[in-house]
């Protein structure tokens, strides 16, 4: 059985969203700057509480955000 990928958007929403840095996102989702870091270079998965917390930060689905894949 193949490996499951999660893919993010992180970077290309903070960068829609009035070039947000990596810093303001860690404040708003609730983790560090270094979660959001990882999270971008695909090294960490969040919790799903993060997960959702990161999707209303940017005010869009979970989807739109991260992408699972077989």
């Amino acid at each position: 059985m193949a490996k499951a990928e999660i893919r993010n958007r992180i970077r290309k929403l903070r960068f829609e969203n009035n070039e947000m840095t990596q810093q303001e996102l860690a404040d708003r989702a609730a983790c560090t700057r270094q979660t959001i870091v990882a999270l971008e270079q695909g090294k960490y998965l969040p919790s799903l509480a993060l997960a959702f917390r990161i999707a209303k930060v940017f005010g869009v689905l979970l989807e739109d955000v991260f992408e699972y894949e077989e």
